[in-house]
């Protein structure tokens, strides 16, 4: 047994080795980043999140190693043991560290640079990791000593005899699983984009509260143009036309989150009312074409005919209709462009096509990138992954087994999503290629320490437990490890952080 303050003084020790690999690579990250000034965004700031979740996990493998074999061998030198720790390691060490930074690498497929670029250097700050854990620490331990170790007894919480469990349940285990992906694929089908801006900050924060406070007592926050062209000069001083895109406007106005909307068609319908003493009977498109080129040629020359050309272009054959919502939530802004998709054909007949643009229609056009960028990366990530696997361990079969738990755990976590109404969002929409990244890991260390047992005992039961006593111990460590350096997101202000974390 070990006395209290060297028991102590030697978990310091494994502490400072790892935690300073991640401090180091984490550094080198930001200064590489400084070095090609690039800006940090929002979601740069995962990045140190990121690397102490993934960064500790060589070093974890690494000393659970050296420590088996610290107990396997106590006659060794200890020169001898860190050279066997590098030598018995350093393949799987590399092995996850690439695969995890095609996790990363991945989200470059995304049109989206702060996520491409958050995915670049999350990669390179993973190889960093690699390098410092393969050098740092074993120069580390030629230092300041092994780390003492004490033979554990088993116990119900030993991986040797979850192993054990799990081959007597193996079928049990494909069945519950089985379940799970079916659940978890009906929650896929649930889950839905969300592009607002205000959702990312706290209800009670001041942003939130100022935009309430707007949409209240004005017409909305949000804009989305709705432009209408057409090749036909003088083509919006038609009534036909005019009249249509009237009709539209009052179908638009009567949406429960539109605010407010304004057109050509506002202007006209008020100076014929006004033209006509005021009387309301006449708030409608006057059915002359001269009767409305006389009221725009009256407004150019006696009123600002620079907000007239906020709404229509001088040919008349380019027209503006800006509309205003209470809200920048997806579904409200789809709801507003569904509707005038459903009059597009009628338009089309008149030889007018439409278009879109202002701030809500940006925010929708941002989040189908992220929703695209991140299909692309997580197919294009698990092919990558299926191919080095199969190249590394010379087997296409292992390549494929060794995909298995990443391709659950996407739908598992895409199903979780739907099934508690998470929306996707550009924070959330990195997990998968987050699980992609830190998921292989677990495979690799358990396929290659499984290979080496399987040639060592040829019996499958006793490779499995086998496996189970070495890297399983250390996975579940990693996984702790992981998940702790998730957790902390939870304490973010930023509700994606939370979500994410």
């Amino acid at each position: 047994t070990l006395s209290s303050s060297s028991a102590a003084s030697d978990v310091y020790k494994r502490q400072i080795l790892t935690l300073s690999v991640v401090l180091f690579s984490t550094i080198w990250t930001f200064g590489l980043m400084s070095l090609f000034r690039l800006p940090i965004y929002s979601v740069s700031t995962m990045i140190p999140v990121m690397l102490i979740a993934i960064g500790v996990a060589d070093g974890i493998h690494l000393i659970n190693h050296l420590q088996l074999m610290i107990l396997k061998h106590p006659d060794w030198s200890n020169l001898y043991l860190i050279k066997e720790m590098f030598t018995g390691m350093w393949i799987p060490v590399v092995m996850t560290s690439v695969t995890t930074a095609i996790g990363f690498i991945s989200l470059l497929t995304s049109q989206v640079f702060p996520i491409k670029y958050f995915g670049l250097f999350t990669a390179i700050g993973v190889m960093f990791a690699m390098l410092f854990s393969l050098f740092f620490i074993p120069a580390g331990f030629i230092l300041f000593g092994l780390p003492k170790v004490v033979r554990r007894k088993s116990s119900f919480i030993n991986p040797g005899f979850v192993g054990d469990k799990i081959i007597k349940a193996k079928k049990i285990i494909i069945f519950a699983t089985a379940i799970i992906i079916m659940i978890s694929l009906f929650g896929l089908t649930r889950v839905w984009i969300n592009s607002s801006f205000l959702d990312k900050f706290e209800k009670g924060s001041e942003i939130v509260q100022t935009d309430a406070f707007i949409n209240k007592h004005f017409g909305g926050t949000t804009t989305i143009n709705v432009i209408f062209e057409s090749e036909e000069n003088g083509v919006f001083k038609e009534p036909e036309i005019l009249t249509t895109l009237y009709s539209l406007e009052k179908e638009i106005k009567g949406l429960d989150l539109v605010g407010n909307s304004m057109s050509l068609t506002d202007y006209l319908c008020r100076m014929h009312k006004v033209m006509n003493s005021d009387d309301d009977r006449f708030y409608a498109i006057p059915d002359s074409r001269n009767l409305i080129a006389q009221y725009l040629l009256l407004y150019e020359i006696s009123g600002d005919p620079d907000n007239l050309w906020k709404l229509v272009n001088y040919d008349y054959n380019r027209l503006n209709l800006t509309v205003q919502l209470k809200s920048d939530d997806t579904q409200a802004l789809n709801q507003v462009i569904n509707l005038i998709d459903t009059k597009r054909e009628s338009f089309k007949n008149s030889g007018i096509t439409i278009n879109y643009a202002g701030s809500g229609y940006k925010s929708l056009v941002f989040t189908d990138l992220i929703l695209e960028g991140q299909v692309k990366s997580i197919i294009l990530s698990i092919l990558i992954i299926i191919i080095l696997l199969s190249f590394m361990f010379k087997n296409i079969k292992v390549g494929f087994a060794g995909s298995i738990p990443i391709i659950i755990t996407t739908i598992v976590g895409f199903g979780i999503m739907g099934l508690f109404n998470i929306p996707l969002s550009s924070t959330t929409a990195l997990v998968s290629s987050i699980a992609v990244g830190i998921g292989i890991d677990y495979a690799v260390h358990f396929i290659e320490r499984y290979k080496i047992y399987s040639r060592e005992t040829g019996d499958k039961e006793k490779t499995v437990k086998l496996t189970m006593e070495h890297s399983g111990t250390a996975i579940l460590f990693n996984a702790f490890v992981v998940i702790a350096g998730f957790m902390v997101l939870i304490f973010s202000v930023f509700p994606p952080n939370r979500a994410l974390g």
